[in-house]
């Protein structure tokens, strides 16, 4: 079903949970394959400082906002600080597993840093492109079993959790963006949008890709045997990067929102997968 807003009856609901407290994480945890460990070990080392960063850049704006919208603002609030605990805990079970994660946080912090320094809409504008990625992403997660096949369990669990969260506020930075921009002229808001969208996927695409060849250098898999082995998994099979060109392409089309596609069939269809493997954890009240 397409939309051209946020669904009316949309609820955005935070679900508390926690995962792989009570035992280790295997070193190559994705079905024993370091390549594609290497590739979500890179992305859950930037969701801590980056999540903090999108919370801090959507609240910005909260104030005069819609009923509703800071309603969801609240709720999206919620969701991205647990989000943050668990990859947290996440990424120290990578720690243990022997990766250092620290050159992929500096990296983090170096971005992040020079965003900061530019007025708060443009940290929004940044925040609104990236959490486009992230549904995009979490939509074909969930749309093909294929990309955690094999993996660990709760694991497996958590980048599901994550994925049901992340489409389920898909909306809520692009409507905070267009409260906050809606005295601009339709050409400027555009054009502001695509500029920093295309600025994010280039910074996105370098320090994920360097970000994973160093957890690979850190396995001993190097040089075109590294290259080759991460292009194959992006582009090829499972190819996830292959998979979300033209969602990511949709971002630039005119009358775009994060809602034209409505896949909260996908959010339900994980839920009582969930739920059948006793999963599902209790909601939080926002």
């Amino acid at each position: 079903m397409v939309r051209e807003t946020t669904p009316s009856d949309l609820t955005i609901t935070p679900r508390d949970r926690r995962f792989g407290r009570d035992g280790e994480t295997r070193r190559w945890w994705l079905g024993g394959d370091p390549i594609g460990t290497a590739l979500y070990n890179a992305l859950s080392a930037t969701f801590p400082k980056g999540e903090k960063f999108f919370v801090e850049s959507v609240r910005a704006f909260r104030d005069g906002a819609p009923p509703k919208l800071a309603g969801e603002i609240k709720a999206f609030t919620t969701q991205e600080v647990m989000h943050s605990r668990e990859h947290v805990a996440f990424n120290k079970r990578a720690h243990d597993a022997g990766y250092d994660l620290k050159p992929l946080e500096d990296r983090v912090d170096y971005r992040l840093d020079i965003v900061k320094e530019r007025h708060p809409i443009v940290s929004l504008a940044a925040t609104m492109a990236l959490e486009h990625f992230t549904a995009i992403l979490a939509h074909e997660l969930l749309r093909d079993p294929r990309h955690l096949a094999g993996a660990d369990p709760e694991s497996a669990a958590l980048w599901r959790w994550h994925a049901i969260e992340e489409i389920e506020h898909k909306g809520v930075a692009y409507d905070t963006w267009a409260h906050a921009t809606r005295e601009w002229p339709r050409f400027q808001r555009w054009k502001v949008k695509a500029k920093v969208m295309l600025l994010v996927t280039h910074n996105f695409l370098i320090d994920r890709t360097k970000g994973a060849l160093e957890l690979l250098q850190q396995d001993g898999i190097t040089g075109p045997k590294a290259w080759t082995r991460l292009f194959w998994f992006a582009f090829g099979r499972p190819g996830m990067v292959r998979k979300i060109l033209g969602a990511w392409a949709s971002y630039f089309m005119p009358g775009f929102h994060p809602w034209n596609h409505d896949d909260r069939a996908l959010i339900e269809k994980e839920e009582k997968s969930l739920s059948a493997r006793g999963d599902q954890g209790p909601a939080y009240a926002a």
